[in-house]
């Protein structure tokens, strides 16, 4: 996939500007805010006022709140969302966490998500740059083998297993991202 920030609207897509259009490797790890001005432009915002076509506008605010390292605002929201979606950001923060046994947690809730074939597509397409990483999909998204990948390559700060676990969470969030953010049918 291809993201496109320029789908989700000019507010959006101002918003993913100020931290690298939507390309951003979110860290393993959570720690602080990562942009301070884009924190404050989400405090100001409603889901609905940014995502008002569609179909899980709270759910693509958590993982706006996501994409910018804001642990606890994203936690504030996906804690109340009983979506799959919503199970899925939280997984997702409870991995950064890093908390791998409530992150598998989270994912029980989610089950098979409709992304779940393209991220295996696009992880085994980052895998394949980094022969020695130790992630392989097995032709089917696997988010528990994906938690315990990023629990090794934390251990490996700057490896190429890192930068692997790195990109496949891109993608896992430009793709749930889109999913949550995209307009109604």
């Amino acid at each position: 996939m291809a993201f496109d920030l320029h789908s989700y609207g000019p507010e959006v897509a101002e918003i993913l500007k100020m931290d690298e259009a939507g390309q951003r490797l979110i860290p393993l790890v959570s720690g602080v805010c990562s942009h301070s001005e884009a924190a404050q432009k989400l405090r100001s915002c409603k889901p609905s006022q940014l995502f008002p076509r569609s179909a899980a506008p709270d759910a693509a605010f958590a993982g706006l709140w996501l994409y910018f390292s804001c642990f606890d605002e994203c936690h504030s929201i996906v804690q109340d969302l009983s979506s799959a979606e919503g199970s899925f950001w939280h997984g997702i923060v409870h991995r950064q966490e890093p908390d791998s046994g409530n992150a598998a947690y989270w994912f029980r809730r989610v089950g098979t998500h409709p992304i779940f074939r393209e991220l295996c597509s696009a992880a085994d397409q980052i895998v394949a740059k980094y022969p020695e990483a130790e992630f392989r999909t097995g032709g089917r998204w696997d988010p528990f083998a994906f938690i315990m990948f990023c629990e090794r390559a934390r251990q490996q700060p700057h490896s190429r297993q890192e930068q692997a676990a790195l990109e496949i969470q891109r993608a896992e969030w430009q793709l749930l991202f889109d999913y949550c953010a995209r307009a109604k049918p």
